[in-house]
């Protein structure tokens, strides 16, 4: 089965190690690590090899948050801070390279980026609002008395909806957010997507933000795998449903500019890097290859 971009890994968090600070004090003696940037957009060193990983003597200070440990017994932290100069080295995005990096740097990556977010954003206790220092190698923070506060992911629920018809005549729907700003040439489209709320399930939440956003009902939904997405902290699932798309589309305006249902063979011609009108003589954008969006678009595609 395939998995979207961001959902591979090879690390094992090994989280039964997170309350043994002596062994996480060894640990990081022996440690490979990884800096990310959560203040530089969240951005780490890639080189011809993969993700840049150092030597514990060589990181820079910092906040040491207990990844995991690899195949091989290392222990992996990952430091939040300034990118160090690295010959050879670029420093390049989750959201640029998720989609090039091998199982084990896609999971280094995402779990560090997400960590690191989550404490970035975390500095008080929401329970008490005093200051909070970490503990539990990175999996906790805690106040002066006693508080504890632990990482959290938001929900949210991103679908391809799609008419159900096989062959280049298949049509999916997609919208272009209205926070995305005009482009002199392009027009980004991509699926419909919504946080999930309180006391909703994911499923709901699809038919949900299907009607808000674009007026169009929707059945036979599925689900399709998730990924993590740390900007800053959501978790995507990912699902296909049907819907008539003889429905008229009408797009709630502060949340979608743009919506159409797009024919298969345009989007085979997209992905392939032809031009692709979508509208006003722009020229279609499709979502990032790292990203889930991407992930339902080309299932969708190669199924027909």
């Amino acid at each position: 089965m395939a998995l979207p971009p961001l959902a591979r890994s090879t690390l094992d968090r090994a989280a039964h190690h997170r309350t043994d600070p002596e062994w996480l004090a060894d640990a990081w003696a022996r440690a490979r690590v990884l800096v990310v940037d959560s203040v530089g957009g969240g951005r780490a060193l890639l080189d011809d090899g993969g993700l840049v990983v150092l030597d514990a003597k060589e990181a820079p200070d910092g906040d040491r948050l207990f990844l995991g440990v690899e195949p091989d017994g290392t222990p992996v932290f990952a430091v939040d801070a300034p990118l160090p100069e690295r010959p050879g080295a670029t420093a390049v995005a989750l959201r640029e390279v998720g989609h090039e990096l091998n199982d084990r740097d896609a999971g280094l990556f995402v779990a560090a980026l997400a960590l690191a977010q989550w404490h970035a954003g975390h500095p008080y206790s929401s329970a008490t609002g005093l200051p909070t220092t970490l503990a539990e190698g990175g999996w906790v923070r805690v106040d002066e008395g006693g508080a504890q506060s632990f990482p959290r992911t938001d929900p949210a629920m991103i679908v391809l909806v799609h008419d159900g018809v096989a062959g280049p005549d298949g049509q999916c729907l997609l919208g272009s957010n209205a926070t995305w700003g005009r482009s002199p040439t392009v027009r980004r489209f991509s699926c419909l997507a919504g946080y999930v709320e309180p006391g909703e399930s994911a499923e709901a939440a699809v038919v949900r933000e299907v009607a808000e956003e674009v007026g169009v009902a929707v059945r036979d939904i599925v689900y399709e795998g998730s990924q993590a997405w740390p900007y800053p902290g959501s978790l995507m699932l990912g699902f296909t449903a049907y819907a008539d798309p003889s429905q008229p589309v009408r797009v709630d305006p502060a949340e979608i500019a743009h919506a159409r249902w797009f024919m298969r063979r345009e989007i085979g011609a997209a992905l392939a890097g032809d031009t692709v009108d979508a509208g006003d003589g722009l020229r279609l954008m499709l979502p990032p290859p790292a990203s889930i969006a991407y992930f339902l678009v080309n299932t969708w595609l190669r199924q027909g």
